[in-house]
């Protein structure tokens, strides 16, 4: 096998499982929570939505194109390859939507009570789930033209403006619907993406201005459990604007050539796949609870590893 196709399998290899392993911990440890305690933070409900949202990312894009790498063609077919795509694009809507809408629920909690907000705080957690489910049904509406373009991959040449993914192809026909397609995409995540670096910048605003303030807040709400959770929104906003950046300058090449190099849509996907990659790592070690989850059943594993141990002895 060639180096550089070596070196891309492993890395989308070592890529979707440690994502996919992060998310999977993270759904678990929040499962176990909800079995616990009677009801999740509605910040807890975000981040497990996020989880979902990013592993199904990673289980509709990841794992086809690093079989694809290793030339283990999955046997789609052209419904196969429309129920993928369709999903893989929802997938990675809801990673910015949800994102965004955590920033902005972590910013109006932090918000000075003004004549407005003081109506709209107390019913922050009940809005939380009707707001998830509108962003599922917006971007199942928005994402519902990308299955009119996939398709099996055909044997012979790609035809111009065709994403080649290996494991399918999005064949947009013509210049007019590869450049509407992606300025479509473009103008809806960099929305998201404005809001979510605008209310993170309010959160650091108000750290900044109200930090007395802030402190008391924190106390009122058990300990550092807002700082924590203010911490991890910056995070995950700070690391979704990063590889959001790389991935668009990416994609804005992308537009202005009638034929992508395989290389070049290999580096697309890797690099937005990194979010839903690292992403559940950030969320275990600044959250508590998930990592107290997860280190009591990894405590329990233990005795049965010990017990097993002893008796093979």
């Amino acid at each position: 096998m060639d180096l550089c196709v070596t070196i891309k399998g492993v890395s989308f290899l070592l890529q979707t499982g440690l994502g996919v392993l992060g998310n999977a911990v993270v759904l678990l440890a929040y499962a176990q929570l909800l079995h616990a305690e009677p009801k999740l933070l509605p910040v807890d409900v975000i981040l497990c939505h996020l989880a979902f949202a990013n592993l199904m990312l990673l289980l509709t894009r990841c794992v086809p194109q690093t079989m694809s790498v290793f030339g283990l063609r999955p046997l789609l077919g052209d419904p196969g390859c429309k129920v993928v795509i369709y999903a893989y694009r929802v997938g990675r809507a809801l990673s910015v939507c949800v994102t965004c809408m955590l920033s902005v629920f972590q910013a109006v909690t932090l918000a000075p009570a003004g004549p407005r907000l003081s109506r709209l705080k107390p019913a922050l957690p009940s809005l939380v789930l009707p707001t998830s489910a509108g962003l599922w049904l917006l971007n199942m509406a928005v994402c519902i033209a990308a299955p009119l373009f996939s398709m099996a991959p055909r044997n012979g040449t790609v035809p111009a403006f065709t994403l080649n993914l290996g494991f399918c192809h999005v064949d947009f026909r013509d210049n007019l619907s590869y450049v509407i397609n992606g300025v479509a995409v473009s103008v809806r995540d960099f929305a998201f993406v404005a809001l979510m670096l605008g209310s993170s910048g309010y959160i650091l605003l108000l750290l900044h201005r109200h930090s007395r303030r802030v402190r008391g807040i924190r106390r009122s709400h058990g300990g550092g459990a807002e700082a924590r959770a203010v911490k991890t929104v910056i995070t995950l906003v700070v690391l979704y604007a990063v590889f959001f950046g790389i991935d668009n300058a990416i994609w804005i090449y992308m537009l202005t050539v009638a034929k992508v190099s395989p290389v070049v849509a290999d580096m697309r996907v890797f690099f937005s796949s990194c979010y839903a990659s690292l992403s559940p790592y950030f969320i275990i070690s600044s959250n508590k609870k998930v990592k107290a989850k997860i280190l009591c059943a990894a405590e329990q594993d233990q005795p049965s590893v010990d017990n097993q141990e002893t008796s093979d002895k």
